[in-house]
C-alpha cells in the first residue's frame, strides 16, 4: 500500500474515531433519589384493635429473593377487615385459590393488601378509613394459626405495612401515671 492511501484511510478513520470519543459519556449517572417515605395515614389496624403480629416485615435482598413481603396479624376465621386508609378498591377477588382485597389509597402512590379476605367491597368502591371491606376466611392462610396477611406496595416494591400506622396505633396501651416514691 503506499503512502498516499494509507494517509487518506487515516483521515477517514480519524472523525469516526474522535465522534465515538464524543458520544461516551464517561461519568456516572447521577444517584437515584430516594423513595419518599410512607406516610403514617393509616386510621385503624385491618383487624382488630391491636392484633398479634404472627410474623413481621423481613424484606426480600433483591426482586426475587425469600422474604416476607407484608405483616401477619392474629384474627379469627369471620372477623371483620377493616381498610387502613381511604382509598378506592383496585382488586377484589380470588388469586390462587384465596380472597384478596386490594385497595389504591387516596393521594398516594401506595396499595395494601388484605388475605385471606372474603371481600364486602366491589372493585373500584371508594372505601373510608376503618370500612369493613370483608371478613377473615378460614382458609386459604400461610400461617400456622388463623391470620391475615396484610401488605403494602409502592408500584412494585413492597414496604412494610407498619409504617401506615401512627405511633398512637403501634404502641400497647394507655400510659400509666404510677406514685413516685420518697
Amino acid at each position: 500500500m503506499d503512502t498516499k492511501r494509507c494517509a487518506g484511510l487515516g483521515l477517514l478513520l480519524v472523525p469516526a474515531l474522535l465522534a465515538s470519543v464524543a458520544w461516551a459519556d464517561p461519568s456516572p449517572p447521577p444517584p437515584a433519589a430516594p423513595p419518599p417515605p410512607v406516610p403514617a395515614i393509616g386510621r385503624t389496624w385491618p383487624v382488630g384493635t391491636r392484633p398479634a403480629v404472627l410474623r413481621g416485615w423481613e424484606p426480600p435482598v433483591t426482586a426475587y429473593a425469600r422474604g416476607h413481603r407484608g405483616v401477619d396479624l392474629a384474627a379469627a376465621p369471620g372477623a371483620p377487615v377493616r381498610a387502613v386508609a381511604a382509598g378506592r378498591v383496585m382488586y377484589a377477588g380470588r388469586v390462587a385459590g384465596k380472597g384478596v382485597v386490594s385497595v389504591e389509597l387516596t393521594g398516594t402512590d401506595l396499595r395494601t393488601t388484605y388475605e385471606p379476605v372474603r371481600a364486602s367491597v366491589p372493585k373500584g368502591e371508594e372505601v373510608t378509613a376503618g370500612e369493613v371491606i370483608g371478613t377473615v376466611e378460614p382458609t386459604g392462610s400461610h400461617c400456622t394459626t388463623p391470620c391475615v396477611h396484610w401488605g403494602l406496595r409502592r408500584d412494585r416494591t413492597y414496604l412494610n405495612p407498619l409504617a401506615l400506622l401512627p405511633p398512637s396505633l403501634l404502641r400497647r396501651g394507655p400510659s400509666r401515671l404510677l406514685p413516685l416514691s420518697s
